[in-house]
């Protein structure tokens, strides 16, 4: 005797079902989600990556999140570097980082994370969001984000920071985002990074830098050597003598960009636009313009640029206390779920 159609419905919609609870599951235990509540952004997606060693991203993509979804609308989910053996989130853990499939629905990606060597079919979906030509944005240590050490026969090995393959020279970073790793410019956790806001007259009017009047952060200074001509550089940046928003602006030393955009594209695939901070660690999202230095640079890159206006509340949601970046010095025995 055939199934009928009625129940071959009924089979289909318990699985979908079974997913679904399935999927949901998991928030707070591989990945944190936050439906958007009512802004511009609803029904919008965004994603953000977690997964550096020192500038503890960990701590700051859930606030990020948080301010997106709470106060503009966004659904985002918030994805960690994650060791295997204890389900716990580990900066320092380069080879896992649970559910990128989530960047299949994304409309934007930000991305914090520093040499990973992740599993081919993590990458992949990384590959197949740049390759849609959507959005992305880089902070601080993304512009070297990849280093394979052991697969250098995976397909992203010419991903890695260094690399010298044909076409990706200098890796992920300088072919997405327009420079690798340089050199720490500044004298490394003692000087801190002052923003130029007035540096690019021509740029005061640019979106992203609306409302953004003053930022400094703890985090020093890194070298650029050579952004390409179609990078647009909106700020620039200036190291100060001390580590503290009252430390003398260093005007002996030379000026590098800190901000700029950028278009990519990859073999095959669309033309997509990024945008790059050489700023931030958790510690520098205490500044309430770095907080709108990135809220803006989302709305931009969603074509949502007319709707940025100085008075929009980058107010954290909940409590935001981050950890002084340093190697080794992440909350041990944290869960997703601590993070929320």
């Amino acid at each position: 005797m055939r199934p009928s159609f009625a129940s071959i419905r009924v089979f289909f919609f318990f699985v979908f079902l079974g997913l679904h609870f399935l999927a949901c599951a998991q928030n707070g235990v591989t990945f944190l989600q936050f439906e958007g509540k009512e802004g511009p952004g609803n029904g919008k997606h965004i994603v953000l990556v977690a997964g550096d060693d020192e500038y503890r991203s960990e701590e700051s993509m859930p606030m990020l999140a948080k301010i997106l979804s709470s106060r503009y609308g966004f659904k985002t989910t918030v994805l960690f570097p994650i060791e295997p053996a204890t389900g716990n989130v580990v900066p320092n853990y380069q080879n896992n980082i649970p559910g990128l499939e989530h960047l299949e629905t994304a409309d934007l990606m930000i991305m914090l994370i520093r040499f990973r060597e992740l599993p081919d079919e993590q990458t992949k979906h990384i590959e197949n969001f740049l390759k849609a030509g959507k959005p992305i944005i880089g902070l601080r240590t993304s512009t070297h984000a990849f280093a394979y050490q052991k697969n250098k026969t995976s397909p992203f090995a010419k991903w890695t920071w260094n690399s010298k393959e044909a076409g990706w020279e200098k890796g992920f970073g300088k072919r997405i985002f327009g420079e690798t790793w340089v050199n720490h410019h500044g004298i490394h956790a003692k000087e801190g990074c002052r923003a130029l806001i007035d540096g690019v007259q021509e740029m005061n009017d640019h979106p992203i830098l609306r409302g953004v009047n003053d930022i400094w952060v703890p985090e020093d200074v890194y070298g650029i050597q050579s952004l390409p001509e179609n990078a647009t550089v909106l700020l620039h940046g200036q190291s100060t003598a001390g580590m503290d928003d009252k430390a003398p602006v260093m005007w002996e030393k030379s000026v590098m960009p800190i901000a700029w955009t950028k278009p990519y594209q990859l073999e095959g695939g669309k033309q997509g636009l990024a945008f790059a901070s050489t700023m931030g660690s958790s510690m520098g999202f205490q500044s309430e313009d770095m907080r709108r230095l990135v809220v803006n640079a989302s709305f931009y890159l969603l074509g949502m640029g007319e709707g940025i206006t100085p008075e929009m509340s980058m107010d954290v949601v909940g409590e935001y206390k981050p950890t002084m970046f340093g190697f080794d010095t992440f909350r041990k025995g944290m869960k997703v779920g601590d993070f929320k």
